[in-house]
């Protein structure tokens, strides 16, 4: 999905090369790969002559605000707070970052108003 967010389309092909240098993948896997995230709606395709062009249907932060949604309703029983709590309780969040993101809070409400 990373690659398909920078590049905006690529082919299976493209995707391989592009993992190559991290992570040496068949060509079936990738397809394989391409085929689910297009069965969960995340990336379609057009036909460019004989292969496939894909392209991200959502964008990383849609993405991630799903994500979020199925892991708080899943594991925090729907809770927000419980989820916030969890991550300060494990330090995966400190102080500094909750009072930035209260800042945030507040430069968004007030854009709201």
């Amino acid at each position: 999905m990373d690659y398909l967010w920078r590049t905006g389309e690529a082919s299976a092909e493209q995707c391989r090369q592009a993992l190559a240098p991290v992570r040496q993948l068949s060509d079936s896997t990738i397809r394989t790969v391409l085929r689910r995230l297009e069965q969960k709606g995340l990336i379609r395709h057009r036909r460019r002559r004989r292969a496939y062009i894909y392209r991200p249907v959502t964008g990383r932060q849609s993405l991630v605000a799903r994500a979020l949604r199925h892991l708080i309703e899943r594991f925090c029983n729907g809770s927000v707070e419980q989820l916030l709590t969890g991550m300060v309780e494990a330090e995966i969040v400190d102080a500094r970052q909750l009072e930035q993101l209260a800042e945030k809070l507040a430069i968004q409400r007030e854009k709201r108003r």
